[in-house]
């Protein structure tokens, strides 16, 4: 019998949506190990995570500098046993369907090509998918994005809810920290680059608010901002680079792709945290560390 997937969380403040959506997670009627990492959060998020006794949580680790969400994702994905699925979950998604594990794992069963699945965002997102095919069989489907190459730039799935299959991380490794692009840059790999497939579900509901009522929040009698003037959002808002990131360095992305298409890069990933890794495939360290320090500088 196969391990139950890896359930990766990183928290960066924003408790209250911390408090709120992992009780969906928790309230899931599927069965995962889950490793929670706090990149540093101001806001009281790493005293709620320590006094969380789910049995089903493994492990719970405090990065005492944010030094970005795919440094923290590559920690995970480097404990995941090699049976093991991978999910990464955002902070700020609340999970509507119980069974939504199982969901995911029905369509990498019924559709043995397909590597990466993810969900349409919630609201108070678009549900705009980008163009894609709808796969149908023995009663199980799927939408299978188009790899076509000249708009394939929009042809990624969200990182928000994303599972990818033990067979696809065997190929691709780890997610990019010599460009850290993410979900992007993921799924351009993936597309265009291997024989595996992405995708999305679109029979797990979830739901995206950016932001919570300090009134309504569950934490609330035990929160040390409240009635302090601030919120858990203050700090998120105030640090979130992610944007001024991408406008900074995209450059890195269109260069990673070209050196996919000319053959000077393969599609394995390495990991400053995978010595072995970084031994045996192309890093460049230079573009890691400046993505690091970046975060470093600007998000804590």
């Amino acid at each position: 019998m196969s391990s139950p997937p890896l359930l990766s969380y990183v928290t960066f403040n924003r408790l209250g949506l911390t408090v709120k959506n992992l009780a969906s997670i928790f309230d899931t009627t599927n069965d995962f190990e889950m490793h929670i990492i706090d990149n540093n959060s101001s806001d009281g998020t790493w005293d709620y995570i320590q006094s969380l006794d789910d049995e089903r949580i493994i492990s719970k680790t405090r990065i005492g500098v944010n030094v970005g969400l795919i440094y923290a994702l590559n920690i995970n994905l480097m404990k995941r046993r090699s049976d093991q699925y991978f999910i990464s979950v955002d902070n700020d998604v609340y999970i509507e369907t119980k069974d939504w594990i199982t969901r995911f794992l029905k369509v990498f069963k019924k559709f043995p090509d397909v590597g990466l699945l993810g969900v349409e965002k919630g609201y108070p997102d678009p549900n705009a998918l980008p163009p894609a095919i709808h796969k149908r069989k023995g009663g199980v489907s799927y939408y299978q994005i188009k790899n076509t190459r000249p708009d394939a730039m929009r042809n990624y799935v969200p990182g928000c809810c994303m599972c990818l299959s033990p067979k696809l991380i065997e190929e691709t490794g780890y997610l990019s920290e010599e460009n850290y692009f993410g979900d992007i840059e993921l799924c351009y790999r993936i597309n265009n680059y291997t024989d595996f497939k992405t995708g999305f579900v679109k029979n797990i509901s979830i739901k995206m608010p950016q932001a919570i009522k300090c009134g309504e929040c569950k934490y609330k009698n035990r929160c040390e901002l409240y009635n302090s003037g601030q919120t858990c959002f203050t700090n998120y808002r105030r640090l979130y680079k992610n944007d001024d990131f991408k406008r900074n360095f995209r450059w890195k992305l269109y260069e990673t792709i070209a050196d996919l298409d000319n053959g000077t890069r393969p599609v394995y990933c390495a990991s400053s945290h995978d010595y072995a890794s970084m031994s045996s495939h192309i890093f460049n360290m230079e573009w890691a560390l400046e993505n690091f320090r970046f975060y470093i500088e600007n998000a804590n």
